[in-house]
Order: structure tokens, then sequence, then C-alpha cells
């Protein structure tokens, strides 16, 4: 399976998709970093992974302050993450309809009054479509599902908090190899599971879990 670093024996429509990511234009608040693509699901792939952790605030140059926020930052709360895969098949799929597939995950922690609302689910998805209108992203294709996760614990555990999570599996044909606008797009989708502002106009967020 073909990576950003392996383009010696890819083809040329999936270096320029390559190509396009690498020019997408994230908010600071997502860390972004390229994992195994699967196998089996295409000639060529490529798979990045996003985090959405809490911010924290300036860190100084130097003194003792430093050290101590360094630490608090590697503790902070995951607020959302996702996974966002391009796959190319150069001879096409009747399935996608074209010769890309942008197949994504995204999950994050909501709050009991959100998580148990029916309508959770049709928010997340009418998420995706807003998010690549705004972005100008041309796609066909689409499909996805959004689901809801109860977990409760028990025993040793029982004094944890219950927590709902929301789960959005979606995926898409891409019109064209310039697929930078749709990583834009689903990156934002990240940071609006994630509960950051501000949001296109007319999106509705989707509010993470209340701290304690």
């Amino acid at each position: 399976m073909n990576n950003i670093g392996d383009l010696a024996t890819a083809p040329h429509d999936f270096v320029e998709a390559l190509g396009a990511l690498r020019r997408a234009a994230l908010r600071p608040e997502v860390g972004l970093a390229e994992i195994p693509a699967p196998a089996n699901l295409a000639p060529y792939g490529v798979a990045l992974s996003a985090d959405v952790l809490e911010p924290v605030g300036p860190r100084p140059v130097h003194g003792p302050a430093a050290s101590f926020l360094r630490e608090a930052a590697e503790d902070r709360r995951e607020l959302a993450t996702g996974r966002f895969i391009l796959l190319h098949d150069p001879a096409g799929s009747p399935v996608w309809d074209g010769t890309f597939r942008i197949v994504t995950y995204i999950r994050a922690e909501l709050d009991a009054d959100m998580g148990n609302d029916e309508l959770v689910g049709t928010v997340a998805w009418t998420w995706l479509s807003d998010a690549l209108h705004e972005h100008h992203a041309l796609y066909s294709n689409a499909g996805g599902t959004a689901t809801r996760v109860l977990s409760e614990s028990f025993g040793t555990l029982s004094n944890r908090p219950d927590t709902i999570d929301i789960e959005l599996r979606a995926s898409w044909t891409p019109a064209t190899s310039d697929v930078t606008a749709h990583l834009e797009a689903w990156a934002d989708m990240v940071c609006a599971f994630a509960g950051l502002p501000p949001l296109p106009p007319g999106v509705t967020a989707l509010p993470r879990r209340r701290l304690n």
C-alpha cells in the first residue's frame, strides 16, 4: 500500500491527490499525522489521523512554569478524534462510481442532553454535507452512519461517570484528484465535533461532554 512518502510506483493521479492533501490549510487545533493505510481496499491509499485536544494557555519561553505547562499540555483531554482515508483504483470502481474514494471516521464525547437527543445523528450527518458545501468540495455517492455509544462502568470502575460518544462513519467519491477542499472540510468537521468555535454560517455544533 502506497503512502505519502512512497511515490516511485504511484500513478500520476494519485501523486496529484497526495500533493492536494499537502496543500490543505487546517486549523491549528488539529493535530494531523499519517498512519498506515488499510490493506486490500484499493491498489493505492493514504490514511491520516486527527486529534483535537483541550486548549492550553500561552506557554512561557523558559523557567519552571514552562515545564509545568508542558506537562499539563501532555495531559490534555481529547475532545475529538478521526481518520481520513483516501483510496485510489486506476481501473475505477462501479461501487464508487469513480477512481477515488474518501472514507472517514470521527468520534467525540457529548454531554448528556445532546447525547440523548434522537436528532444528534441527523445533526452529525448534516454537518458533513454542510462542511463539504462550505469548502466547495465536489462529490457524489455519499453514504454513512451516525452512532451513539453509551459507556457504563461497574465494579472497581463504578466511580467513573457514564459517557455518551457520537461516531460518524462516512464515505464519498470526490469529483477530481484535487482533494484539498475535502481534507479541509473534514478537519473542520473534527473541530466542530470537538465543540470549537467559530463555525461556518448555518452549521450546528455538537456540544461535547461537560467537565465535572
